[in-house]
C-alpha cells in the first residue's frame, strides 16, 4: 500500500487521530524546495512548482540555493542547530557525497516513492548501509562542440581534442572537478574511468591529457566567454553544453553539439533532504512526484535538463528527446575522486594541465 494511501485510511484508527494533528500542522507550512538560483529558479517556479501544488495540494516556498560547497556548509551548520534552511534541496554531486558522508541526508521511505523505480541505478542514492535517501533531480551534458564555418563536418571523436591539426583551437573547462576531462581521457584512451581508481591510475589519465595542452587556447570558468568565441570561430572547438549550444544553433548561430562515440558526459543534480527538516512526507511525496516520466519531459522542453528516467517512458518526440540528451551511453563522472583525493586531484591538475 502506499504511504500516502496508508495514511489516509489511518485517519480512521486511533493512531491515525493521534497523528493527524502534527501532520496537518506540518501541511500548513510550505515545502521549501531549493534549487540552483536564477534560470532553473525562474524555470521551476514557472513550469514544475504550481503543478506539483495543484496535483497534492502542497504549496511551495522556492529558494534559490548556490551550486557548490557553499549551500552543503549552510545546510550542515542549520542541521547542527536543529534547522533546515530548505526542507528539500538539489544539490551537485560531489556535495551530495559529502552529505551523504557526514549522515546529513535524511533517510527516506522506499514505499513512499514508488516512482524511484523508474530511475536508473545511479540515480537513486543510498547510504552503505542499504538506506535510501535521495534521486537524481535533473541531468545535462556535455559534449564535443565546433564551429561549423571552421569545420564543416563534425568530429566523431574526443581524440579530435588530442589532433595535431587542432593546435591553439580548444576551449576547455579550467576545473578538473566540473570538466570532467579525467574521465573523457580516461574512457577515450585508457577503455574506462576504472584506472581512475588509483593515484597511479590518476597520474597516467593525467600525463595523457597533458598532450593536449598546446592545443589549447582557453581554459574557461566564464561559460558566456567561450560561447562567444565558439560563435565568432575565434575558438572553433571545445567542451560545451549540450542544450546551450542547441539554443544557440536555434538561433542562427554557426555551432554545433556532437555526442562523441565515446560518449558524451552526463552530470546531474539530486533531491536530498535535510535530516532536520520537519516535513519528511511533503518532501517524498515531491520527490515521488519529479520522478514521474511525465515531470521529467515537462523538465526538458521548458527547463532543457535531460530526463532522469528512461526515454521510452516519456512522451518527448526524437526532436525534442534530441535537443536535450542522447540515446548513446554516457561517460559518468567519477565524483567519489573529487571527494576522497580532492587536494591531490586539484594540486596535479593545477601543476600538470593548467598551470
Amino acid at each position: 500500500m502506499k504511504r500516502r494511501s496508508f495514511l489516509a485510511s489511518g485517519a480512521a484508527t486511533g493512531i491515525g487521530v493521534l497523528a493527524a494533528p502534527s501532520l496537518l500542522r506540518a501541511q500548513m507550512a510550505p515545502l521549501r524546495v531549493g534549487t540552483y538560483g536564477g534560470y532553473f529558479q525562474d524555470s521551476f517556479d514557472a513550469h514544475i512548482f504550481p503543478d506539483f501544488t495543484e496535483a497534492t495540494g502542497i504549496e511551495v516556498e522556492s529558494i534559490g540555493t548556490p551550486t557548490g560547497e557553499a549551500w552543503l556548509v549552510q545546510l550542515q551548520q542549520a542541521a547542527r542547530a536543529g534547522q533546515a534552511p530548505a526542507d528539500v534541496s538539489m544539490m551537485a554531486q560531489v556535495a551530495r557525497i559529502r552529505g551523504e558522508r557526514a549522515g546529513l541526508w535524511a533517510q527516506l521511505d522506499p514505499d513512499a516513492v514508488p516512482n524511484r523505480e523508474n530511475l536508473p541505478a545511479h540515480f537513486v542514492h543510498e547510504y552503505d548501509d542499504g538506506t535510501f535517501y535521495g534521486t537524481g533531480a535533473v541531468s545535462w551534458y556535455i559534449t564535443l562542440v565546433t564551429n561549423t564555418d571552421v569545420y564543416p563536418e563534425p568530429p566523431t571523436s574526443w581524440r579530435a581534442l588530442w589532433d595535431e591539426e587542432n593546435r591553439d583551437r580548444l576551449g576547455l573547462l579550467a576545473l578538473a572537478s566540473n570538466s570532467f576531462l579525467l574521465e573523457i581521457t580516461a574512457t577515450t584512451h585508457f577503455g574506462g574511468t576504472d584506472i581512475l581508481g588509483t593515484e597511479e591510475g590518476v597520474m597516467e589519465v593525467l600525463e595523457k591529457l597533458a598532450e593536449l595542452r598546446p592545443n589549447v587556447r582557453l581554459w574557461y570558468r566564464d561559460e558566456g566567454q567561450f560561447q562567444q568565441a565558439l560563435e565568432t570561430g575565434e575558438i572553433p572547438m571545445g567542451q560545451y553544453y549540450h542544450d546551450v549550444t542547441g539554443l544557440a544553433a536555434a538561433d542562427g548561430q554557426p555551432v554545433r553539439s556532437t555526442f562523441p562515440d565515446e560518449g558524451a558526459v552526463l552530470d546531474s543534480g539530486s533531491w536530498v533532504v535535510s535530516s532536520a527538516s520537519a516535513a519528511i512526507d511533503q518532501a517524498q511525496e515531491f520527490i515521488n512526484y519529479m520522478a514521474q516520466p511525465e515531470v521529467q519531459a515537462t523538465l526538458a522542453r521548458f527547463v532543457g535538463t535531460a530526463p532522469t528516467v528512461n526515454r521510452d517512458l516519456t512522451d518527448l518526440t526524437d526532436e525534442e528527446f534530441a535537443a536535450v540528451a542522447s540515446d548513446q551511453e554516457p561517460i559518468l563522472p567519477y565524483y567519489d575522486l573529487y571527494v576522497d583525493r580532492a587536494d591531490w586531484v586539484n594540486q596535479q591538475w593545477s601543476e600538470m594541465i593548467t598551470g
